[in-house]
């Protein structure tokens, strides 16, 4: 599987698509002006405490309070006051972790009372970004991700990701770093880490070191500015780069601006110079999205209905804190004659599709799905079984249960930052945006389809669709190429498209040869989903009998 990363910079905010094989599997889109983000870290003061809850609210120059909880200090809490109460010192000499003596644990079921005061400043790291109308949440259990590893200060545990599976190799990494690493520190191995040499594990660990003696440097300098930043995690699109890259499977990153296409060959540089060349910088005037066929995707992608192979699709429905998706077969010619086959069949394509929508959405939070009912239990276990493979390689944390008795599966996932949300309707310019239309981009899509519906499903013939004349000009555009040519070839002679000055921009009408409407409009899973609401009704009925 090959990997392309496109990052599309503009004046108000940087958008960065993950291709797999030329599909779009993320999507991150950020204001430039962003703050507050995950792995930032902030000099702040303690607003007020709440006993009750056990935590504290922290100003951090957010419009909203940010949430520290009792937990969140770190058993090392002691350990990090002390050397942070120096650093902010500036009588003081500025503290060398590695020689401060460490300090007895704090106990994990103490009150937030005893360890801060209002008014007291700390150094904060973001763990979850604002989100609808919450604040940040903060953590003071520092940590610094780099490639390999990440560093966690006033810690000597030494882990090894579990995703490393030779037991010699996690032995090797767990030796190399207790010996190149600094005391009073910690260290998280990543699975990158795998067979890399000492050297560059170590020129990694001191790097990443150096970065927090720069944050207690900074937070010493901007005394008088707390609530301030004083450390910020490298751009967005960097930190996709470090978390995804894998120079066997990244073909290309391209980028359209000059400045962060020197950050990201820098990095490579750093990491794999061997692959220095893959980082490619996008001059030309069409829009780098369009030149990579994401915006179409994203079109087809993101909005509450969803189709997928065979024209079933799903629907998509958000609350504050919970997203329901509903699985439907649609029009299917093709389905199998059996309606237990075609349940399953839908539903290991759908749990495909829904895989790829929870990464691209960057969905968090409780997610329940309605798949269609099937009666085996084989069948119920080989789609839970199939989701839980699919799900294996998202890097946020979740948890996946069996189907229900109601035909329900529940997931949960890692909620760090606001779900990803793109309006893919547009303002109607027959009405002057008083309503909204589904995307032009898309539009040729539907025609498309309704041909295929029209020839090969009511198996019509010598009919004429009429459209109105921009779309007309637009489907014909091209001598040799257009697409009413390729439509032609796959198709047949079997129809025509005229241009009609009374028919809507993105509206059409078909004309049979006996000069009647043909009805195009295709029926949905009917059937599907009035036998899902007769399972469920037999079931609430036994429930009750029992």
């Amino acid at each position: 599987m090959k990997s392309e990363l496109i990052v599309d910079v503009t004046p108000n905010d940087v958008s960065i698509a993950l291709l797999e094989d030329s599909r779009l599997v993320s999507l991150q889109r950020e204001s430039r002006s962003v703050s507050y983000a995950v792995g930032d870290i902030y000099l702040a003061k303690v607003k007020k405490l709440m006993p009750g809850l056990n935590a504290a609210f922290v100003n951090v120059g957010y419009e909203k309070d940010a949430f520290l909880h009792y937990l969140d200090l770190g058993p090392s809490f002691a350990s990090y006051i002390d050397v942070v109460n120096q650093a902010l010192d500036p009588k003081k000499k500025l503290p060398d972790t590695a020689t401060t003596k460490q300090l007895p644990d704090i106990d994990k079921h103490g009150s937030v009372s005893d360890m801060l005061t209002p008014g007291q400043r700390l150094l904060v790291q973001i763990v979850k970004e604002p989100i609808s109308s919450k604040g940040p949440r903060l953590t003071t259990e520092i940590t610094f991700t780099g490639r390999n590893m990440v560093l966690v200060p006033f810690s000597n545990k030494i882990s090894v990701s579990t995703k490393i599976s030779s037991a010699a190799e996690k032995q090797r990494l767990r030796k190399v770093v207790e010996a190149i690493k600094p005391d009073n520190f910690g260290v998280i191995i990543r699975t990158s880490a795998e067979g890399k040499k000492v050297a560059e594990l170590n020129h990694e660990l001191r790097e990443l070191a150096g970065r927090w003696e720069e944050t207690l440097r900074n937070a010493r300098k901007n005394l008088d500015a707390a609530p301030t930043a004083v450390y910020e995690e490298a751009g967005r699109s960097v930190g996709v780069l470090r978390d995804v890259f894998n120079p066997e499977t990244f073909e290309a990153i391209h980028v359209n601006d000059a400045d962060t296409y020197r950050q990201l060959l820098s990095y490579v540089n750093l990491i794999a110079p061997e692959k220095a060349d893959i980082v490619k910088l996008y001059a030309k005037d069409k829009p780098i999205f369009d030149a990579f066929g994401i915006t179409r995707q994203i079109k087809t992608s993101f909005g509450k209905t969803v189709s997928f192979r065979s024209g079933a699709y799903i629907i998509i429905e958000h609350t504050e804190a919970l997203h329901v998706i509903d699985v439907n077969s649609g029009n299917r010619s093709r389905a199998s004659a059996d309606q237990e086959s075609n349940a399953i069949e839908v539903n290991l394509r759908a749990a495909d599709e829904i895989a790829r929508q929870l990464r691209l959405r960057d969905m968090g939070g409780i997610i329940v799905v309605d798949f269609i009912d099937m009666t085996l239990q084989e069948n119920r276990q080989k789609l839970y079984d199939h989701m839980r493979e699919l799900m294996a390689s998202d890097r946020a944390r979740h948890n996946i249960l069996p189907l229900s008795k109601f035909g329900l599966m529940q997931i949960t996932r890692q909620r760090v930052r606001p779900d990803l949300e793109i309006e893919t309707a547009e303002k109607c310019p027959s009405c002057g945006g008083k309503g909204t239309v589904e995307s032009s981009l898309l539009f040729t899509d539907t025609l498309h389809s309704k041909l295929d519906f029209c020839i090969n499903d009511l198996k019509k013939s010598d009919f004429t669709m009429y459209v109105h004349p921009f779309v007309d000009a637009y489907i014909k555009k091209g001598l040799f190429n257009s697409l009413y040519r390729q439509w032609r070839k796959e198709f047949g002679n079997k129809f025509k498209i005229v241009a009609d000055q009374s028919i809507g921009y993105l509206q059409y009408k078909v004309i049979g040869p006996d000069k009647q409407e043909i009805d195009l409009r295709e029926e949905k899973d009917v059937s599907s989903a009035a036998t899902k609401n007769k399972r469920k009704a037999q079931t609430r009925t036994s429930d009750k009998n029992d």
